[in-house]
């Protein structure tokens, strides 16, 4: 198996986890305020990397870890589950992760500034009709505007941020390590966000069975995740996140009653095609 398809592999399992966790976090976020829901899976993710740290070996305390690289990956952690936390829990599953599908044209792009990796016009072109795609769900200036919508682009930045961050990594630093930083973030920007809004409660058992299934899922694709980013080509790879739309649609329907409208599945397609596109264009330019 050539480090191309591994990373696409990962990805795609990478994806189906995050749309579960999302799935549970929404749930979540019926009983428990954000900041709190954040501190509690962030405490019980950063756990979970610690014990798998542990097993396997992997060093927890490191100098590489107040390199540049690290320091943005995470702040951008820190930003993009903020941001997509809110946005799951103010707007719909559906919408939420259709903007976040934007995420690979991000990092393609980021990809070919900060890393020089080969990106012709045909792609930068695709990049820019993804983010028309973008701009059709969030409808600025019409009336099916939502500004909350605006969370999760926020989010999307950030995640794209963390992506590229993850990249320039330190290669010492192992991902069960970087795992148990980014949980970790989660826990004082949770307190910081809960300290503001206040309402903290106690969760009731089926809403820290909830919590527990979301830090699962969340772990499993975390690790697919920040595994698949360090295989392969990252232009290659991050165009499957696309497939965490389909995961996003059906769970919505399912579980949340969620009935997407024209514009949303209009601009959904939108961003999946301008991704396939460049992973299309990616896999000619680079056949290796």
């Amino acid at each position: 198996m050539t480090p191309n398809l591994r990373g696409s592999l990962l990805m795609i399992a990478a994806m189906a986890g995050f749309a579960v966790e999302d799935m549970f976090l929404k749930t979540a976020a019926r009983a428990l305020p954000v900041g709190q829901i954040l501190m509690i899976f962030g405490s019980a993710g950063m756990i979970c990397f610690v014990l798998l740290a542990k097993a396997q070996g992997a060093r927890l305390i490191t100098p590489a870890l107040l390199s540049p690289a690290i320091l943005l990956r995470a702040a951008s952690e820190v930003a993009g589950r903020l941001f997509y936390t809110l946005a799951l829990a103010l707007t719909p599953l559906s919408s939420a992760s259709a903007i976040l599908q934007a995420t690979p044209l991000v990092v393609v792009a980021g990809a070919a500034l900060i890393f020089k990796e080969r990106v012709g016009w045909r792609r930068w072109s695709a990049i820019g009709v993804g983010f028309i795609g973008v701009l059709i769900i969030l409808r600025p200036g019409l009336d099916g505007f939502t500004p909350l919508s605006i969370l999760a682009v926020l989010g999307m930045l950030g995640f794209a941020g963390r992506d590229l961050a993850t990249r320039a990594a330190p290669k010492t630093i192992s991902n069960l390590t970087l795992g148990v930083y980014g949980f970790a973030m989660m826990v004082p920007t949770g307190a910081a966000l809960l300290a503001w809004t206040g309402g903290a409660v106690w969760p009731s058992p089926t809403t820290a069975a909830t919590l527990a299934a979301a830090t699962l899922f969340g772990v499993a694709g975390y690790y697919a995740l920040t595994a698949a980013m360090r295989v392969g080509e990252v232009s290659l790879v991050t165009p499957f996140r696309y497939s965490r739309l389909l995961f996003a649609l059906i769970l919505g329907a399912l579980v949340f009653a969620e009935r997407p409208d024209a514009a949303t599945l209009i601009g959904s397609a939108i961003i999946v095609a301008s991704g396939i596109y460049t992973l299309l264009r990616g896999r000619r330019s680079n056949p290796a």
